[in-house]
């Protein structure tokens, strides 16, 4: 459009950016009904009602319903420095769903740290989220979808797993995997990329497992039952160097994505924690280990405390290399999530989330475990676990309180998604002990080719093997 033309319709114009400013977060298909909201806007004086069509109508009622609902803003930055470049991380914000009470958003953050090439790490990176969303029945309100994430998650990373070793690459991947839902957490992780949480309230929670070998024994009891061996490296006279590994293949986690190499008793089955935590916010911090090699999570909080997310990823990857020194691909994600808006009219709506965020950051955090314990007991909904299961078991992985068809789409594989014609399916609690529920035939179930990888997972497809274990 000319100058001449938009002097002629700076009116119309003004009417429209306003338009646009207000639902710039809250409408993603804004662009493609542009031409509707201008006629809008040039006739709403005189027949509004006439020319704006029942869809655009309903749609910008559910946009506002979710805005009004809306009471929470995600604020991230990432940093890195790369030595071998096999880091790589995933960050989708405020992605729309519609479910069944209107519409939602979430925010997705994903570590991926490779070894032995960074194969396995990109293809988890392009992959893994919608192998998870696919994994989600449809149809579901906005609590049924939270509550069906921690078996979708798990069922996403082992198809993601089984997908990447029919290409038949040697690398492998640690992962973790966060989704915010409204003032949920729901974290997924294999390896040792670690995710910890500091509520504005205070204190620190670990929302990741750490699958190294050296400090997990009960990833030690798993794997040298299902056939592998765990030992350190032998340089030869008995003198034995370095962390303890798993053999063959010599790999220091016990769970990863990828590492076809290895064995199958390096599982792909992730542990998951789910929190709720208050509506005064919090701050996440996702590293990979050359972080938390060189720092422990209290000098991670510590050391970014009072700055801003922007400010923070960049200043803890500079105190981890201070500390130790470039070794290892170093990679921090941050995270606040804050309110919306917070009076008091004392300082400006926009800078207030940051203004609490800040008070609460800067207030003393005590470490002692018996004072943690009682400011839980004092404040009991500061940070509320909703869901915590690290088992390398998909029959109870897949167990579930609510109805199937909530948690997992009926006449479907519960990890691959291909369609079971009845009958065919095979119960994940196949071969399960028995404990009287639930029973072999109930479902959800697998299909033949994911019943294979779960034998495989637990050492039941390598029997000559698994008489040598330790069981």
């Amino acid at each position: 459009m000319s100058s001449r033309n938009e002097r002629q319709h700076q009116h119309q114009h003004q009417n429209q950016h306003q338009h646009q400013h207000q639902h710039q977060h809250q409408h993603q298909h804004q662009h493609q009904h542009q031409h509707q909201h201008q006629n809008q806007h040039q006739h709403q004086n005189q027949h509004q009602h006439h020319t704006v069509p029942l869809a655009v109508l309903l749609k910008r009622e559910l946009a506002n319903e979710k805005v009004e609902k809306s009471d929470l803003v995600v604020v991230y930055s990432q940093a890195s420095e790369n030595k071998k470049g096999e880091d790589f991380t995933l960050i989708k914000t405020e992605r729309q769903r519609v479910v069944a009470d209107g519409v939602s958003t979430y925010s997705v953050f994903g570590l991926f740290d490779g070894h032995n090439g960074s194969a396995a790490a990109v293809y988890t990176k392009e992959n893994l989220l919608n192998n998870v969303l696919s994994a989600i029945p449809p149809d579901l309100n906005r609590d049924e979808w939270v509550a069906a994430l921690p078996r979708a998650l798990v069922a996403g990373f082992v198809k993601t797993d089984k997908d990447f070793q029919q290409k038949a690459k040697t690398s492998g991947t640690t992962v973790t995997f966060v989704i915010i839902e409204g003032w949920v957490i729901t974290v997924a992780s294999v390896g040792d990329s670690r995710c910890i949480l500091e509520p504005s309230e205070g204190g620190i929670h670990y929302l990741s497992a750490d699958h190294r070998l050296d400090t997990n024994e009960e990833e030690r009891a798993r794997i040298t039952s299902s056939g592998g061996e765990v030992g350190r490296l032998n340089t030869g006279g008995g003198a034995e160097v370095g962390p303890l590994r798993c053999w063959p293949g010599g790999l220091c986690l016990s769970r990863s994505i990828g590492d076809m190499d290895v064995g199958e008793f390096i599982v792909p089955v992730p542990y998951v924690k789910q929190v709720k935590i208050s509506t005064s916010g919090g701050r996440l911090i996702i590293c990979s280990d050359g972080v938390w090699d060189a720092l422990s999570a209290e000098a991670v909080l510590d050391c970014c405390r009072g700055m801003s997310a922007e400010a923070a990823a960049p200043h803890i990857v500079k105190e981890s290399l201070q500390a130790k020194g470039l070794r290892d691909d170093t990679t921090c994600i941050v995270v606040d999530i804050l309110p919306q808006e917070k009076p008091p009219t004392s300082a400006p709506t926009q800078k207030r989330p940051v203004k609490g965020m800040l008070k609460a950051i800067f207030r003393k955090k005590s470490s002692e475990p018996s004072s943690y314990i009682e400011k839980e007991y004092v404040e009991p909904d500061m940070v509320r676990e909703l869901y915590e299961e690290g088992s390398a078991m998909l029959s109870e992985r897949f167990e579930t309180k609510y109805p199937l068809c909530n948690m997992f789409k009926l006449f479907m594989c519960a990890v691959c998604q291909v369609e079971i014609k009845p009958g065919e399916g095979i119960s994940v609690h196949e071969g399960a002990p028995n404990q009287g529920k639930p029973r072999p035939w109930d479902g959800p179930f697998l299909c033949s080719s994911c019943q294979e990888k779960k034998e495989a997972m637990e050492g039941k497809r390598t029997s000559d093997r698994h008489s040598r274990g330790s069981d």
